[in-house]
């Protein structure tokens, strides 16, 4: 059975496009030397099952939060109370606060955060059974978003399809530039508050050459 069927790799337990898919970014991240967390609504922590699948993952993944209720959003990873009123739990808004939370909170390379209406209910005529909402974000300040109308597939159908767009997002931010070349659009400009080393003082001297 091929990876490119999608019905999956009995062994695995798990789609072998899924899979193989886990497999190239956790390589691409570890040649990079990125880590990676996960903040995951409707998905539930699937996608950071996923990667931890994959031996030698601990190179690579850090955490994933699960913050499934409104109230985990806030707490975990510090979504405002006014964007969740504001735009809901679903929308592009949440998303992204959901991916700023995780890098900050984590202090990682890459996250990437998934909330949307797995079904088979909960949804309304603006926000059917499917949406996802997906949002990437990168340490150098570069943010994804996008926005998957998957049907009423199933609900088993829509997260597999969520985790499958996810990884694909942390692989094409993991592949990108990791300094900051242009700013993003003003409508969605943020500043990650996240470092790995103390800030120099104004009276030390940066060194200019490797010994």
């Amino acid at each position: 059975m091929s990876p490119a069927d999608g019905r999956g790799d009995p062994r695995a337990g798990k789609p072998a496009s899924v899979r193989t898919l886990a497999r190239t970014l956790i390589d691409l991240c570890r040649s990079r030397k990125l880590m990676i967390a996960t903040a995951e609504s409707c998905t539930g922590g699937l996608v950071a099952a996923t990667l931890t699948d994959i031996p030698g993952s601990s190179d690579v993944v850090d955490r994933g939060f699960v913050s499934y209720s409104n109230d985990a959003k806030r707490a975990m990873l510090g979504v405002k109370a006014t964007v969740l009123d504001t735009f809901g739990a679903v929308s592009r808004e949440t998303a992204t606060a959901m991916a700023i939370g995780a890098l900050e909170k984590a202090g990682v390379d890459l996250t990437v955060a998934i909330t949307g209406i797995a079904g088979p209910g909960g949804g309304s005529p603006g926000k059917p059974v499917g949406l996802v909402h997906f949002a990437a974000a990168a340490r150098d300040g570069r943010i994804l978003h996008r926005e998957a109308r998957f049907g009423a597939l199933g609900r088993a159908t829509v997260r597999e399809r969520a985790v499958i767009e996810a990884l694909k997002m942390l692989a094409e931010l993991a592949r990108g530039p990791h300094k900051v070349t242009a700013q993003p659009p003003s409508s969605h400009r943020v500043h990650p508050r996240v470092s790995r080393t103390p800030r120099r003082s104004a009276g030390t001297r940066r060194r200019t050459s490797r010994p």
